[in-house]
């Protein structure tokens, strides 16, 4: 009854037009402004800013033009082994030395290189299109070292020409030298196959290595020359590694892809 009586006053007395309306608190103003300033901020930036991002992949140091897997082109027994592993020769040199039923027989070097595996020894019985050894194709002892790095292939658009590239080298220590600074010289469009990537660095085994995980794309780098530093190529550090790179050294390379907009992870 009580309730009633208190609606009934109230629909009897005046509306009260002249009293002025509160339509908010101060401190709600107050977080309503920041609130439209910090949209407004982010806005703006989605539009105009950009975010940088990278992708890590394995790499490995080597001269431009790779290797080759020497084959024997004949049947027989090895009675000499006619070089030495990091021997470097010009085309044409004797590398082995095969006891055939024709006679004697001798592999030698199809292009100049240096010679990075030897896999026959004296003694061993081989058949025609036996792999023997691997050259890497030098031209001279001053060709300078490029990074293949094998990206993969989704990650290949992505990648802008002249990219910077970080490389971690698995023989130097990068708490003391820091990484191997280079930029993208090109990237090869075609996803490599193991067969491709073994026949390049004359690898059966870096061919699955760098596979495993799907066909990637190879991102050649050249790596940024030095007078200042033993190794002959520019370090994070000062003064990088006191000692020279060699080829055939594994690494991990770290590839500063184009930068995106924000806006345009929301288009479609």
């Amino acid at each position: 009854m009580q309730f009633r009586q208190q609606a009934l006053a109230k629909l009897q007395s005046p509306e009260e037009l002249d009293l002025p309306v509160r339509l908010a608190r101060p401190q709600g103003w107050l977080a309503l402004s920041i609130t439209v300033v910090v949209m407004a901020t982010a806005s703006v930036w989605a539009v105009t800013g950009s975010v940088a991002s990278t992708v890590a992949a394995p790499a490995i140091l080597t001269h431009g033009q790779g290797s080759y897997i020497l084959q024997s082109p004949v049947a027989g027994q090895v009675t000499a082994v006619l070089a030495k592993e990091g021997e470097r020769l010009p085309a044409n040199s004797p590398v082995l030395q095969i006891r055939t039923s024709q006679g004697t027989a001798v592999v030698r070097t199809v292009a100049a290189g240096r010679i990075t595996a030897l896999a026959a020894t004296i003694g061993q019985i081989i058949q025609t299109g036996a792999n023997v050894a691997a050259v890497e194709k030098i031209g001279q002892a001053t060709d300078p070292l490029y990074a293949t790095v094998y990206v993969p292939a989704v990650n290949a658009a992505s990648i802008p020409a002249h990219a910077a590239v970080d490389l971690t080298v698995s023989s130097v220590s990068t708490q003391e030298y820091g990484v191997l600074r280079g930029q993208v010289k090109s990237v090869d469009r075609t996803a490599q196959s193991a067969q491709s990537i073994a026949a390049f660095l004359g690898d059966d085994q870096l061919g699955k290595q760098f596979t495993a995980d799907g066909r990637p794309v190879a991102v050649l780098v050249k790596l940024d020359r030095s007078t200042d530093t033993k190794s002959g190529y520019q370090w994070s550090s000062a003064e990088g590694p006191p000692y020279k790179l060699e080829s055939m050294t594994m690494a991990t390379g770290s590839i500063r892809l184009a930068d995106q907009r924000p806006v345009d992870w929301l288009l479609p």
